[in-house]
């Protein structure tokens, strides 16, 4: 309406090169904008009829517009046809110069407003577009984690199991304790089996319970050090329980030469164990730890690094700002 009413506007002072208050009424602007109406209208029409995607595609377009400008241009013709029939002013109105220019007229407004429709179209469906693929890829992380913590889960109840297994065999009082702390610690697995992350201070905890569990079996030859300088943050839950296990699980601790897992909390939580390895063992596979590095790839850009020396085996955590939840 606006861009119209300024056109109106510039049209008379070309043609009339005065200023009076005729050149300021807006009965041009709305004469043009019940012309546009129709031209969204026609358009509209079209993009329903023919763009097969959400998406327009370069061959679209150009049939849309063209064929918007054509029908838009004849039905204004049919249009002003039949109002001049009904004041009888055909002769006046449809001369072949002036049919020449009302034609140039429309077709100027057609490719104008016609633009500004299509623009404004386009940008509407490729921002609803953007939205639904924001919500598909965040749908998609959601699942993609909580297929990898399925997976986590069963991980860590059977490895305990098997250590309640031998323990059972050895020692049926730590197997009675074992269980016990067990049943306790499993209950926050439990309870952080729907979180993408929870407070470190929170995981923590958890890993000094778990590492009572390791001791029930191993006494001294694992310790466990945490250092903590910041504990604003999250991480994904049984992170550091799966660090622990996994220097456990690759390295053979004695109390004369122990096996020491350190967990450092500053900018980043930096897990490390002196390197002690055990003779004879399977190859694992390291899904565990390629699980724990896809879940934070969905959650953080700052990527976990994993690094192994001759003595030392290491693993830098990022801390996540803020709470995902489900």
């Amino acid at each position: 309406m606006l861009f119209a009413y300024a056109q109106s506007i510039n049209s008379r002072i070309r043609e009339r090169t005065e200023l009076d208050f005729y050149t300021f009424t807006p009965d041009a602007a709305v004469g043009i904008l019940i012309g546009v109406c129709i031209l969204y209208l026609v358009i509209t029409f079209f993009i329903r009829r023919w763009q097969r995607s959400n998406v327009f595609s370069r061959n679209e377009l150009e049939k849309i517009f063209a064929s918007s400008l054509v029908s838009y241009i004849v039905l204004m013709h049919v249009f002003s046809f039949t109002i001049a029939i009904i004041f009888n002013h055909v002769e006046r109105n449809f001369s072949r110069g002036i049919f020449m220019m009302t034609t140039f007229t429309f077709l100027l407004d057609g490719f104008i407003y016609g633009s500004f429709f299509l623009a404004y179209n386009y940008y509407n469906k490729n921002k609803r577009n953007q939205e639904q693929l924001v919500k598909y890829n965040k749908a998609h992380s959601e699942s993609r984690i909580n297929q990898l913590k399925a997976q986590l889960n069963p991980h860590f109840l059977f490895n305990n199991l098997n250590v309640l297994d031998q323990l059972i065999e050895e020692d049926k009082e730590k197997a009675s304790n074992f269980l016990n702390e067990f049943a306790e610690i499993y209950r926050f697995v439990l309870y952080t089996s729907d979180k993408k992350t929870v407070p470190i201070n929170e995981e923590l905890t958890f890993a000094n319970q778990y590492f009572t569990l390791i001791q029930h079996k191993y006494g001294k030859a694992y310790q466990l050090i945490i250092e903590s300088q910041n504990n604003s943050g999250f991480v994904v839950p049984l992170t550091l329980q799966l660090l622990i296990e996994n220097a456990v699980q690759h390295n053979l601790g004695t109390e004369m030469n122990p096996v020491c897992i350190k967990i450092l909390v500053n900018k980043n939580i930096f897990v490390s164990n002196n390197l002690i390895p055990k003779r004879n063992t399977k190859m694992t596979s390291g899904r565990a730890l390629n699980n724990l590095e896809e879940q934070y790839k969905l959650l953080t850009d700052i990527p976990v690094e994993i690094q192994k020396s001759d003595n030392i085996f290491s693993v830098s955590i990022p801390i996540i700002k803020k709470q995902e939840n489900k």
